[in-house]
């Protein structure tokens, strides 16, 4: 789903938002049924349980995955378990909708001053403070993590610079982000790392002195807001995505799991898993947590992004649905396509991939949120997203960059 502007630059993803179903809605928790088949779920302490579901909005939003996570005043027994939060292995770190937090979380100091963000995504932006948490997810726990707390009422002014960066909607409630909050889990430790560290950027880290004066600031790598898996006592080197398969024709929602670790318990193996390393934190081709697609002859930088909720390439023999939802495919009949991708160090896959009429799915069942051959055309130029139905029927691993596993050093994904 969401990436920040700091993961743009390491990752190039998009906020990809189902034009056909409205993203705005009131709270709340919504339950997801199985549509899909598989194994039975992992069990362990280094196992959370995921969804995809109608989320928190009134309207479903479709190929959307959430989990659910408790936060708790650092160090103190005051917790608050929230759902609906959106899983993104397309960027770093928790971000939460302030509007949803019961507990008052303090904002964290930098020099003695109040530190706080501007997250970019393709369609608008996300401003609030940064505060520390401890995080619990499954059971796996990260203390005095660095979190974002997104439309802060305490910061209502947003500076100017980020509000310009980029598409300038604001996405700081519920209704505008459509989830609770986002759980980023990709292959970096930190949601900008050594850039923000060395420098100010803009639109990114600012420190304030009041709500109203702030200025962009260099933050050092401990106190950006940190992929928590990197704080877990154990199984702190990457994580599995587990999804069941879904039928062409949709399900009313899956669910699913999020294993921690890789190759450090006997659940969480990669076994015959295909590996492809991606971009480092210093690479510039591909991009950082890239590798590139080859579709159609013409080779694409892409990501494996479980918060894009189709798949995003170009291709102008698909016929688009018509309006509201032409940047989608809608062909007559299902069309079945190859890709090869290609990981930074050369090592290689072909995948197989259908895209259907979303329209058609929406007509023959408007409960369906779960579609394997969601499409669209709304990728970045020369870019192929392969977002949510890549994950539906397998298991998608990211190794954080540095950490070691029995296939490598990450940074890579294997599936």
């Amino acid at each position: 789903m969401s990436r920040s502007s700091s993961a743009l630059a390491q990752a190039g993803g998009a906020l990809l938002c189902l034009l056909a179903i409205s993203c705005g809605g009131g709270g709340g928790t919504s339950s997801s049924s199985s549509g899909g088949s598989g194994p039975p779920p992992p069990t362990g302490a280094n196992v959370a349980a995921v969804a995809v579901s109608a989320g928190p909005n009134a309207q479903a939003a479709l190929n959307t995955l959430y989990t659910t996570v408790t936060v708790c005043v650092p160090g103190t027994s005051t917790c608050q378990t929230i759902d609906n939060i959106q899983v993104d292995t397309g960027s770093y770190g928790l971000r939460l909708l302030s509007q949803v937090l019961k507990i008052t979380l303090p904002v964290a100091q930098l020099n003695g001053s109040s530190l706080l963000e501007c997250t970019t995504f393709v369609d608008g932006y996300s401003w609030g403070p940064i505060a520390l948490v401890d995080l619990t997810v499954g059971g796996e726990k990260a203390a005095s993590l660095p979190a974002q707390l997104i439309g802060d009422a305490r910061f209502a002014t947003v500076p100017a610079d980020c509000q310009n960066a980029g598409n300038p909607t604001q996405e700081d409630t519920v209704a505008q982000f459509g989830a609770n909050g986002l759980l980023g889990i990709g292959p970096f430790a930190q949601d900008c790392g050594q850039a923000c560290a060395s420098m100010p950027q803009t639109a990114s880290y600012y420190t304030c002195t009041s709500a109203t004066s702030c200025i962009a600031s260099a933050v050092p790598l401990a106190s950006q807001v940190t992929n928590p898996i990197t704080l877990f006592a154990r199984d702190n080197n990457g994580v599995i995505v587990e999804l069941p398969s879904v039928s062409n024709s949709g399900a009313p929602g899956v669910t699913g799991s999020l294993v921690f670790g890789i190759d450090t318990e006997s659940n969480n193996q990669l076994g015959s898993k295909t590996v492809l390393a991606v971009g480092s934190s210093s690479s510039s081709s591909p991009m950082p947590g890239n590798l590139f697609t080859t579709f159609m002859s013409a080779s694409n930088e892409s990501f494996i992004d479980s918060g894009s909720n189709g798949l995003y390439f170009t291709d102008s023999s698909l016929q688009t649905c018509p309006s509201p939802n032409t940047a989608f495919y809608c062909p007559a009949s299902v069309e079945s396509f190859t890709a090869t991708m290609q990981g930074a160090t050369g090592t290689s896959a072909t995948v197989s991939f259908s895209i259907g009429n979303l329209d058609a799915v929406l007509m023959s069942d408007p409960t369906f949120i779960a579609i394997p051959d969601l499409g669209g055309t709304l990728s970045l130029a020369g870019t192929f997203d392969w977002g949510l139905p890549f994950f539906y029927g397998r298991g998608v691993a990211y190794a954080i960059e540095g950490a070691s596993t029995n296939a490598g050093t990450g940074p890579f994904v294997a599936f």
